[in-house]
This record gives C-alpha cells, sequence and structure tokens, in this order.
C-alpha cells in the first residue's frame, strides 16, 4: 500500500467550500502515481517507454465530504496487474482523525503510443504484479 498526503486546494471546491466530487479521481490518480514511484518505476519513465495507461472503469463511494484546505490520506492498493491493464483500490480519509471520506477503485488498461490497447513490457508487468495485494 502506498500512502499519500494532499491538502485540499481552493480551486478543487464548491461555492460550499467542499470538495467537488470530480476532484477525488485527480486524489486516485496522485495516489497511483505516488504507488507506482515508489516501486521504482515513475510514471513519466512508464510513458517513455511507450505504455500508457488509461481509465477505463472508476468507481467512487463517498462516505463523508472533506473541505478547503483539510489534510487527506489517500491509500492506494494495486489489486490486479494483468498483461494489458492494472487495477487499484483507494480509502482517503481526513487527517489526523481517519474519518473515511471516500473509497473506490479504477481500472486501468495498457495502450500504445497510438492510443490501441498493447501488452506492457514483461519488466513493468512483472514488477507490477509483485505489488499486488495478497488479500486483492
Amino acid at each position: 500500500m502506498a500512502t499519500t498526503l494532499v491538502r485540499v486546494r481552493y480551486g478543487e471546491t464548491d461555492q460550499m467550500r467542499v470538495v467537488y466530487h470530480a476532484a477525488y479521481l485527480s486524489y486516485f490518480e496522485i495516489g497511483r502515481t505516488e504507488f507506482i514511484r515508489d516501486l521504482g518505476l515513475p510514471y513519466a519513465e512508464m510513458e517513455r517507454r511507450g505504455v500508457l495507461l488509461a481509465v477505463a472503469e472508476a468507481s467512487l463511494r463517498f462516505h463523508a465530504a472533506a473541505k478547503y484546505d483539510d489534510l487527506l490520506r489517500v491509500e492506494t492498493v494495486l489489486t490486479r496487474a494483468g498483461s494489458r491493464g492494472v487495477s487499484f483500490r483507494y480509502v482517503i480519509t481526513l487527517e489526523p482523525s481517519a474519518k473515511r471520506l471516500v473509497s473506490g477503485h479504477t481500472d486501468l488498461v495498457s495502450l500504445d503510443a497510438q492510443g490501441r490497447p498493447a501488452p506492457m513490457p514483461t519488466d513493468i508487468r512483472t514488477l507490477l504484479a509483485g505489488a499486488v495485494a495478497p488479500d486483492a
């Protein structure tokens, strides 16, 4: 599991200073990118090698609202690593109370530079497969 802290910015909120629902997808992306970086493979390096990961499915469940300037903990777990895609699970909580705000998942498809589904290079797939949560 990778843990990333994110501070809610004003531009991510609505008029009531509550985080706009779509902003949580950006927090998922931050968690996913840091998860992969923690494995020793910056996402930018994956892209330089011709691997693009496109979100094919996303699901969010809202438990409570985050507000402007809240500090959020994004916990990211890799649940599947296949030849042509990966899946992640996320839980976002409020710091320091650990109050659950949002949970969800994303499924991503591996694409080549032309945007067509393509298998990931074996070394990248092996790296990701080794990081799949045992209880996933």
